[in-house]
């Protein structure tokens, strides 16, 4: 067992160095020229649509490391990862894996996702990632559905614009799906020992995991 297990992370270790390349930030004059059909108009500035997964995990020894997986949204212990899509369906951005009890607001704020957001750009989101204010700072805007905010109703074109949102957005639940159904790794509860070993310094084995899945997605035929 000892010997599999040497195996598997010596190749995860070599697949990560080699394949992480894969998830790239794109171009905009790249995005512009590819643009599905459903984002021209309205989404013909969205460079990125997020939304973060989370993977159960084995319930840690300390305490305060349980606390930190513990997702009130899952009722289990998770780790969280923050992924970004492109509108043609390629994964441009994957974060390190957080506990599962970190919101997905502040996984965005302090996983360097802002730092690939240029002046111009376009972020899709669902309304848990209000992180409006952050990209106005870089001279980009949020496109999240609208609130109600206290208001007995939404105004139809509210009502329509969420609609339309909620259409283009799916593109990266599709994305997430696809990263989950392809490999079973992902589809169980993960042991202690793949998510972080005495051994790893400043990448997990959790977070290469998860950039090889990602990076390998990428590989395959666009769900766009």
């Amino acid at each position: 067992m000892g010997a599999m297990s040497n195996v598997f992370h010596h190749w995860i270790t070599i697949l990560y160095r080699d394949l992480r390349q894969l998830i790239i930030w794109p171009e905009v004059s790249a995005l512009q020229e590819n643009l599905p059909k459903c984002f021209k108009g309205r989404f013909s500035r969205v460079v990125c649509i997020i939304n973060c997964f989370e993977v159960f995990i084995q319930r840690p020894k300390s305490f305060d490391a349980r606390a930190a997986t513990y997702s009130n949204y899952k009722k289990h212990n998770t780790i969280k990862v923050l992924i970004g899509t492109s509108p043609t369906g390629s994964i441009t951005f994957i974060s390190k894996a957080w506990g599962g009890r970190t919101s997905d607001k502040l996984i965005t704020q302090k996983s360097g996702f802002l730092d690939f957001v240029c002046y111009g750009d376009v972020i899709m989101a669902d309304r848990g990632f209000n992180v409006s204010d952050e990209l106005a700072l870089r001279g980009a805007h949020l496109e999240i559905p609208a609130f109600t905010k206290g208001k007995k109703q939404l105004s139809g074109m509210q009502v329509e614009k969420s609609r339309q949102l909620a259409r283009v957005r799916i593109h990266v639940e599709r994305v997430i799906g696809q990263l989950k159904k392809k490999f079973k790794i992902l589809q169980h509860t993960l042991p202690i020992t793949l998510i972080k070993r005495p051994k790893d310094k400043d990448i997990t084995t959790i977070d290469k995991i998860i950039t090889v899945t990602a990076a390998l997605v990428n590989l395959t035929q666009s769900v766009v």
